[in-house]
């Protein structure tokens, strides 16, 4: 059992506090106010430990979406915590619903339209992840304020705790770019704020462009205070941010730089990877490995999420993904604390692995339990029962079959592991980048592929078979309902229009092309109503 915990501590603002999230509400604030003034029960001293509760805080704000269990004291208020300002149950939706790999059967208000991407700027999903956000990046912004050089001397802070609070700010500076990152990816021309911004003025919107420099010279201005790489589980530095992770998401925001900034990188993606490939990491033996309750002595994992059961409890996080993907039949095999029996997938992602010949030898076919239901196909879009294919990859049970102390999840999620590595470094390779080499992309994937296959060699791809098509596929077998398809459906021109459909896209049984305005998502109507600085994204 992991035994570091998140500290959880009283902080009333110095983030962005939501009133209420109805279309039109004036006094919506989305200034990051004064962390002197706001900042309730936290006196910054020359000890570490306040510095150190406000980092744990920000951390935590990845997991967790309140200060007491299950959801209470929410971070963020006028929306459900557990429901919609969760950030992995946020990312998550808004990255797996609208596409082929799953679809939520539940009713509830902005769920349909994620489905079947429809969705306006009163999405409340949409808003509730929008506002964690900036929740997280004002976090950030308080503890790089109450750390500069004059205020550290000011309170008499020693040269031994200015040495550690450097990495602190190193990882909110990272942690920060990553809020940003995913504000670019979803929403590309968004609020800006940092901790210099007024008190007083209304944040100015940053376009896509400049947003994605800032995010790039922020990580590569961090890297240096960062720390070095670690490889599996370490009790004092395990869930934290360090080099590697900071290469990791530098490797992915340059895979997609094409799609944010129509400027190709592929090589600056290619020279990340190649950081991360040369810092000890591995591949998880046994696939299914990397998604049991002991998986963070995982070597493959880079920065995970971390949950750590009752300490950690949430209706959000890895509750919502083992409890909404489970059938019924399957609760006390997974020890979920419920089977809500939401989230399905479409038969688009059975035919994914179908297009592989020896499909059912792989590891990961076996994830998509077709014996849960008799009927692969969403024939009715709010049905529970043998409607779709039910999804069983994440697992509340230690790699050897015994159980952890509760049923409350222990579970940690890979926001970032080597397996995607992999990929990112292949796809670089086949759309030109320079740096690497497509022996090295093909022994990359085929190694990634025999992981699945035990090790067979019927599962290694030839020279001509790595192509472009083949690693959109071969990145949904290896990282479906792990947050990520949204986002490579539209790097690889299949989201919107009509090259590739699958099930209820556009809200039709076998799928319609829909408007490339869906690629980006609208900032909430609220925030554009309060903010007259803000110009709504085309099309909504």
């Amino acid at each position: 059992m992991k035994t570091v915990k998140y500290i959880s501590f009283s902080i009333i603002t110095a983030i962005l506090v939501i009133a209420g999230l109805s279309s039109c509400v004036g006094d919506l604030n989305t200034i990051p106010l004064d962390p002197e003034e706001h900042v309730s029960g936290t006196v910054f001293t020359e000890d570490i430990a306040p510095y150190q509760q406000l980092l744990a805080k920000i951390y935590a704000g990845l997991a967790i979406s309140g200060n007491s269990g299950g959801d209470g004291d929410p971070d963020v208020a006028g929306v459900d915590g557990g429901s919609h300002a969760s950030f992995l149950r946020g990312l998550w939706n808004l990255q797996e619903l609208p596409t082929d790999e799953a679809h939520c059967t539940w009713n509830d208000e902005g769920i349909p339209d994620l489905n079947r991407i429809s969705w306006s700027a009163n999405n409340v999903f949409i808003k509730g992840f929008y506002y964690r956000l900036y929740y997280q990046i004002n976090l950030s912004n308080a503890l790089l304020k109450e750390t500069t050089d004059g205020k550290l001397n000011d309170r008499g802070v020693s040269s031994a705790v200015k040495e550690e609070l450097k990495i602190y700010r190193a990882e909110a500076r990272f942690l920060r770019a990553l809020s940003y990152f995913y504000l670019l990816d979803a929403f590309h021309n968004v609020p800006f704020v940092d901790e210099n911004s007024s008190m007083s003025d209304l944040p100015p919107q940053i376009m896509a462009k400049e947003l994605f420099d800032y995010i790039e010279k922020e990580l590569l201005e961090c890297e240096a205070d960062m720390l070095a790489p670690f490889v599996g589980y370490d009790s004092k530095h395990y869930g934290r941010a360090h080099k590697a992770a900071n290469w990791a998401l530098l490797s992915r925001l340059y895979l997609n730089a094409e799609t944010y900034i129509g400027q190709a990188k592929y090589t600056e993606s290619i020279t990340y990877s190649k950081k991360v490939l040369n810092s000890g990491y591995s591949l998880e033996p046994v696939y299914g490995d990397l998604f049991m309750a002991d998986n963070h002595k995982s070597k493959e994992f880079i920065f995970p999420i971390r949950y750590e059961g009752e300490d950690t409890q949430t209706w959000g996080g890895m509750t919502f993904l083992i409890c909404s993907t489970v059938p019924s039949a399957l609760q006390n095999e997974v020890n979920s604390v419920g089977a809500w029996q939401g989230n399905r997938a479409p038969v688009s992602l059975l035919r994914t692995f179908e297009r592989e010949n020896i499909h059912t030898e792989d590891s990961r076919f076996s994830m998509l339990r077709l014996d849960q239901t008799e009927n692969v196909e969403i024939v009715d879009q709010s049905l529970f029962i043998d409607n779709g294919i039910p999804i069983v990859k994440y697992y509340n049970v230690y790699s050897n079959g015994s159980m952890p102390p509760s049923n409350i999840v222990y579970t940690d999620f890979p926001l970032f592991r080597l397996g995607e590595i992999y990929l990112n470094y292949a796809e670089a390779v086949l759309r030109g980048g320079t740096g690497g080499d497509k022996a090295t992309a093909l022994q990359l994937i085929n190694d990634l592929r025999k992981r699945s296959y035990n090790n067979d060699n019927a599962a290694t791809v030839k020279a001509d078979e790595l192509t472009l098509d083949f690693l959109l596929d071969e990145r949904s077998r290896e990282l479906f309902y792990e947050a990520q398809r949204r986002t490579d459906l539209i790097r690889f021109n299949k989201f919107t229009g009509s090259s590739y459909l699958w099930p209820w896209k556009g809200n039709v049984a076998e799928g319609v092309a829909v408007s490339d305005h869906f690629k980006i998502y609208p900032l909430p109507a609220d925030d554009t109503g309060a903010n007259n600085n803000l110009v709504q994204n085309s099309g909504y």
